[in-house]
């Protein structure tokens, strides 16, 4: 089944000290953008997100983040009091002021805040680590959902190609017989006497140009070619990328071989079929 780029998760981990919030977003993009935010006192795991991240999400613009919100415990912030009364020292010989408005001003003063840095808990990270893997799960969900909706209009685009080629199968030997009868009125128009035998040689042989047979096997067969990669357990954008480019191309060519209006009208029902599978398929994982 084919999954999307466009996914979204989130997981919060209360803890006794803090609530841990774990985001993940994606985009679609054509090979994996991994972006991930997270307090620097989990630095040291980033090099595992990243990697656990890239395996389960393979493609998209990514976005992972990790916010803190401390709601108790040991505040990591300290004020520096030896410095801050030295500023306060220094302020009284500058400005006349009460002691509440110089403390206002030192707090505000490079270095009058000290920050602890925080360790790493490895029991806390277990948490966090298995915190993420449940964030994954959501987005993967999220993926296969919108996968599922991609899927359906695809069939559906897919089956208006297949009825539109259909009638072109229907109407070709009629077109023959336009191009021939267009050819026949030209030259009756000319008032001139013709080889007849020579004008049937020269109508196969413009006929033949015109000839549209292998391109509509080759569309019928690329047409299930991509339903068959379509309904494949593994999604895998980039293949249909390149089987729709193929449509695409033997669409082009029914349009210039076919000198007939009623078929050409055809042809651009198809292509606006085709463009919108291309713009979908562009956000298939």
């Amino acid at each position: 089944m084919i999954q999307s780029m466009t996914g979204y998760g989130k997981t919060v981990l209360q803890l006794s000290t803090k609530k841990i919030t774990i985001e993940l977003k994606s985009l679609n993009s054509k090979n994996l953008d991994l972006n991930v935010r997270i307090p620097s006192y989990y630095r040291e795991k980033e090099l595992d997100i990243r990697k656990k991240l890239a395996s389960a999400l393979i493609r998209g613009k990514v976005d992972f983040s990790i916010y803190i919100e401390n709601n108790g415990g040991d505040a990591s912030s300290k004020i520096n009091e030896a410095v801050v009364k030295e500023y306060m020292d220094q302020l009284k010989n500058i400005v006349d002021s009460n002691e509440i408005e110089l403390l206002k001003m030192a707090v505000r003063l490079p270095e009058a805040l000290k920050t602890e840095k925080e360790e790493l808990d490895e029991e806390e990270w277990k948490q966090i680590d298995s915190a993420i893997n449940e964030t994954i799960v959501k987005i993967n969900e999220y993926r296969l959902h919108e996968g599922e909706s991609m899927h359906a209009d695809f069939v559906l685009r897919i089956s208006i190609i297949e009825k539109l080629l259909n009638k072109v199968i229907e109407i070709d030997p009629l077109r023959i017989q336009h191009v021939k009868e267009k050819i026949k009125k030209a030259i009756a128009e000319l008032e001139s006497k013709i080889d007849e035998s020579r004008f049937e040689q020269e109508l196969i042989y413009y006929i033949e140009k015109l000839d549209i047979t292998e391109e509509k096997v080759r569309l019928k067969n690329h047409l299930d070619y991509f339903m068959k990669e379509l309904n494949e357990n593994t999604s895998n954008g980039k293949k249909l990328g390149f089987i729709t480019q193929e449509i695409g191309r033997e669409i082009n060519t029914v349009g210039s071989k076919s000198n007939f209006a009623d078929m050409q009208k055809l042809v651009v029902q198809m292509k606006d079929e085709l463009e919108k599978i291309k713009e979908q398929n562009l956000n298939v994982l």
